[in-house]
């Protein structure tokens, strides 16, 4: 299978656990990691109903894929996430030393790259763009809901 077609289906993935946080009231942002083609962590943002604000997608994937490897270390994964990821996020992508981050819609507000792209690991790759017209029409959707 090619990268992109891989990426694309990845990405699908996680747009599955956006759609699953707008199900629940929450901003739909959906992360998955992905270690050899298969997915070892997922996590949808939860901060309403964890009452936390660092229950961000991004978090609980890569709790889930840390605890499925039994390590803190990422080196070998790809992160698929739905949305740029926060300062925070791309900070504990830093510590986890992944290899590859993937995301579909830009967060001109509150997205990492407004600071750069050294906010993440220096060997990790970076790839934008996929599926992100899905992912703004999700977010879209949400608060436009919000406000109706």
């Amino acid at each position: 299978m090619t990268a992109d077609f891989l990426d694309n289906y990845f990405m699908a993935e996680a747009l599955r656990m956006a759609q699953l946080a707008y199900e629940e009231g929450e901003i739909p942002v959906g992360a998955i990691v992905v270690a050899g083609e298969r997915i070892i962590g997922k996590g949808y943002n939860q901060t309403e109903r964890l009452h936390d604000v660092t229950a961000h997608a991004e978090m609980l994937a890569i709790t889930a894929a840390s605890e499925y490897l039994g390590g803190k270390y990422l080196q070998d994964c790809t992160l698929y996430v739905t949305l740029e990821p926060c300062v925070m996020c791309a900070g504990a992508l830093y510590w986890t030393q992944m290899k590859r981050v993937v995301y579909g819609a830009s967060d001109d507000k509150r997205g990492f790259s407004r600071l750069g792209k050294n906010v993440l690991h220096p060997k990790t790759q970076l790839k934008n763009g996929i599926l992100a017209d899905e992912s703004q029409e999700l977010i879209l959707k949400f608060f436009k809901r919000l406000r109706t």
